[in-house]
């Protein structure tokens, strides 16, 4: 029996950000982490002094995840992944220079003039987009009507990808997707030193300095919704009686530890939910054989790879750590060893006789890289309070309204820990 105003289960990026909005706000907060490590799928693995993301991060430097960290005072040290790069596009097993601006769109073998045109008059109307004027549509259905040119659609479905790495067209909403892409081409994108460990680190330290309380090996087994308060039993015998609890955890965690939520609007959200996965293999290499490829995007396969030691620092001696992923469409079935030698044959298509240069790898065959997204089978956004349980909230990745990725885990996080103050407010009002 513990005094917290709130608890918060699962320490990744929702459960710190809520942990350091609301212990801003004076509230006495503990978060409880089942593993012995903090940040979910934003842990960084030390290898031997290289320091590998589970596959390729990048935070958009204009997104909501960024503009959360500002507003609490966090600055995060790296580089600007996008600036100054040339970006690659592999077709039909060659390489080609990618279109980004007027001299390459001009020079690119890609699309004949017609095409260039084409290419240069969609860029220019993405920057000038009005995002909120793009109706419920999905990404596919605003590409048809937009996007007239095979290639161009290639082309632009290949950044599409690049943005929310998610390979399903056709369920993606538009809009949270061009935000994306739109953000990507006018502040670009952020990779960190250290890896997103920086990140985690920083938002402890933060929650910590507030007074959160952070406990890791604890496992929460089941949550128990009464009318005015929460009891949390965790596998250890730990028993903590709170006003309100937040579950940043993915759905199917959420629904088995909370008892009775198959009669809430829980239930509902986690049915809608459409997990995204990727394959992933990180490398830290020596050298690239093709210093020039340093980051190239697959046109008709849904391929990427990224050098992210050009603008961050992920090792002491030197060593480059280099990411390739496949973006699963998350309809279709996954065949794990060709993926993988998919990923080494691009590895080799863009640097020859890398094998030899190679200090780690880190294979990673089906992350998830989200537990839901945007689509057009959500009937309604999840959370942040689950309306027939007073007192529980949710947040992480699945969580977004219109964001995704990090975005929508961070955006939860500030949404959820702001209902709790909402909430509290509106019954000291009541009760004064």
């Amino acid at each position: 029996m513990l005094n917290y105003d709130v608890a918060i289960i699962g320490g990744g990026l929702a459960g710190l950000t809520a942990a350091n909005f609301l212990t801003r706000e004076g509230k006495k907060v503990v978060v409880l982490e089942k593993s012995n490590r903090l940040g979910g799928k934003a842990m960084t693995n030390d290898k031997n002094g290289v320091l590998m993301n589970l596959g390729p991060h990048g935070l958009f430097m204009s997104g909501d995840a960024a503009n959360v960290f500002t507003e609490l005072g966090i600055s995060l040290p790296g580089g600007n992944a996008t600036k100054p790069v040339q970006i690659h596009g592999m077709l039909n097993h060659a390489v080609h220079v990618v279109p980004t601006d007027f001299s390459s769109i001009m020079s690119t073998t890609l699309l004949p003039w017609k095409a260039k045109f084409m290419f240069g008059k969609l860029m220019l109307k993405l920057m000038k987009l009005n995002i909120y004027s793009i109706p419920e549509v999905s990404l596919k259905q605003w590409v048809d009507s937009e996007i007239g040119d095979p290639m161009v659609r290639h082309l632009f479905y290949a950044i599409c990808r690049l943005s929310s790495y998610v390979n399903a067209p056709a369920l993606q909403l538009a809009k949270p997707v061009l935000k994306q892409v739109k953000r990507s081409l006018q502040a670009g994108v952020l990779y960190i030193d250290g890896g997103w460990e920086t990140i985690i680190q920083k938002l402890k330290a933060k929650a910590e300095a507030q007074g959160a309380e952070i406990v890791m090996n604890k496992n929460v087994t089941t949550i128990e919704h009464h009318e005015h308060y929460q009891i949390i039993r965790c596998s250890d015998g730990t028993v903590i009686h709170v006003p309100n609890c937040i579950i940043a955890a993915p759905p199917k965690e959420a629904i088995n530890m909370l008892n009775g939520a198959e009669h809430t609007s829980l239930r509902l959200w986690a049915e809608q939910a459409i997990p995204v996965t990727a394959c992933c293999l990180d490398i830290g290499i020596k050298q690239l054989p093709n210093p020039q490829h340093q980051f190239a995007i697959g046109l008709d396969q849904a391929l990427f790879f990224t050098n992210q030691s050009r603008a961050a620092k992920l090792s002491e001696d030197g060593t480059l750590v280099v990411s390739l992923a496949k973006y699963h469409n998350p309809m279709e079935e996954i065949n794990v060893n060709a993926d993988k030698q998919q990923l080494e044959s691009i590895m080799e298509l863009l640097h020859p006789g890398w094998k030899k240069e190679v200090v780690v790898q880190q294979f990673l065959p089906k992350l998830t890289v989200s537990h839901d997204f945007p689509h057009v089978k959500r009937t309604e956004n999840p959370g942040p309070s689950i309306p027939e349980m007073q007192g529980i909230f949710i947040a992480g990745d699945w969580a977004g309204h219109e964001e995704i990725l990090a975005d929508a885990a961070v955006a939860s996080g500030k949404r959820a820990a702001l209902e709790i103050s909402h909430v509290n407010e509106m019954v000291l009002a009541k009760e004064g």
